[in-house]
């Protein structure tokens, strides 16, 4: 029996036309705004480009050696890597013991539900951002609740190295609703029936939690790790308008950093090298999780 070759105009002249024409949005602007753009960034990076002055002369690696050269790299990837590492697990927890609590059937779960995702929705907003800087302030709510209870009231929480970034990981932290919808869309998911079972074998609460509620939930675990991983290594706004990557760079993430070279140093073919040097960095993290996903994620579904 002959295989039947594909014929682009015969696939065209068929009822896929609606299909195509629906369709053709999305790859135009796919194409256009993301792999092109993508493209003339790996381009960029091998050349001396200028934005000012449009030049395009081929340099080959030298951005590259730049960039592995300065020292504000690598303190950025630090910080970068002790930001998300913190927060991330510090929002899931928070995010599934909130999920938790909301689970139980209430006259007003939809409202709780409503107040604890909307810091996801205004966390990034600049206004929450400049006020939550304002809060650590040293003439700040905070110092001023410290001070009320005889305890120091001028601390200078963001200019103080030791905890600039956490008052970074605590606005990250406190943005958990997204996660914490995805993870209570999980937890109706869980039959009664395993927990009646439970029950009858007499299996206390906690020992339902580890045996049965954690197991299920690790596929939700790990597509909430992923994406809150690759979020974090992104994190832009909150050292922008915050710290600005002070005090001493402990605050200086990776996507600052690599704005701060292209806006502020006028070397945008350095940034982009930089921009590809993250992708790299996100890809193997990514992969490194999904290599350890046979491990700990349970698949057996339900």
């Amino acid at each position: 029996m002959k295989s039947k070759k594909f014929s682009l105009i015969g696939f065209l002249k068929e009822d896929n036309v609606a299909s195509v024409v629906c369709v053709m949005p999305f790859i135009i602007g796919f194409l256009a705004f993301l792999i092109v753009p993508m493209l003339l960034s790996l381009y960029y990076s091998f050349t001396n480009y200028h934005m000012i002055r449009p030049t395009y002369e081929w340099i080959g690696l030298d951005n590259y050696r730049n960039m592995f050269n300065d020292p504000r790299f690598w303190s950025s990837i630090r910080a970068t890597f002790y930001f998300t590492f913190t927060s991330v697990p510090l929002r899931l927890l928070f995010a599934l013991i909130v999920a938790l609590l909301l689970l139980k059937s209430s006259k007003l779960v939809g409202i709780y539900r409503a107040m604890y995702y909307l810091p996801s929705i205004l966390g990034g907003s600049l206004a929450v951002v400049i006020l939550w800087g304002r809060i650590f302030h040293q003439d700040g709510i905070l110092n001023a609740l410290l001070g009320l209870v005889g305890l120091n009231r001028h601390f200078a929480w963001l200019g103080d190295s030791r905890t600039t970034i956490w008052t970074l990981i605590l606005l990250a932290v406190w943005q958990f609703g997204s996660s914490m919808l995805i993870f209570l869309s999980a937890l109706k998911q869980i039959p009664d029936s395993l927990y009646e079972a439970s029950s009858i074998d007499g299996a206390s609460r906690p020992r339902r939690f580890f045996k049965i509620t954690l197991p299920l939930l690790t596929p939700t675990i790990f597509f909430n790790l992923v994406m809150q991983t690759i979020s974090g290594f992104l994190a832009f706004t909150q050292a922008f308008v915050i710290t600005q990557g002070g005090p001493r760079d402990t605050t200086r993430f990776y996507v600052l950093h690599m704005y701060q070279t292209i806006f502020q140093n006028q070397r945008p073919g350095e940034g982009a090298a930089q921009a590809w040097v993250m992708l790299l960095i996100i890809g193997a993290i990514t992969a490194i999780l999904f290599k350890t996903k046979r491990f700990w994620v349970y698949d057996g579904g339900f």
